[in-house]
């Protein structure tokens, strides 16, 4: 993968988050963290992102609306939920509103790799049971 290819993590939690960052660093990507959905949305890396992965439940704005906020914005993010609470209902409704994954932690590490390849080559197929 190019350095330029720009990898945002928002999670509230410091040290999943943190964990997510050197594990996606270790898949050859360039990553920058967040503990707030506000804290991207103004950062300078933003027009930079080119796949968001982000937690579900978080105080503020969750992923989910982190996801919404950014569609309406125009900001065409392929973005990857995580969460500790899956929800089947969630689920598909993110499914259906364009999130490339919603995955459950632990995240299994190539489930993870499968979805990045997914976001940033569209039309990777990606197995349905995740």
């Amino acid at each position: 993968m190019s350095n330029h290819t720009l990898i945002a993590i928002v999670d509230d939690d410091q040290p999943y988050r943190e964990s997510m960052r050197k594990l996606i660093m270790l898949l050859g990507y360039t990553v920058e963290a967040f503990p707030s959905a506000a804290d991207f949305l103004a950062s300078r890396g933003l027009p930079e992102t080119v796949c968001l992965v982000t937690d579900v439940n978080m105080p503020g704005m969750t992923g989910v609306e982190l996801h919404r906020h950014l569609v309406d914005a125009g900001y065409a993010i392929p973005t990857i939920l995580i969460t500790a609470y899956p929800d089947k209902v969630a689920r598909d409704q993110a499914l259906k509103d364009g999130v490339v994954c919603y995955l459950s932690k632990p995240v299994d590490d190539d489930c993870l790799a499968r979805c990045l390849r997914s976001a940033l080559q569209p039309g990777t197929p990606i197995d349905d049971s995740l």
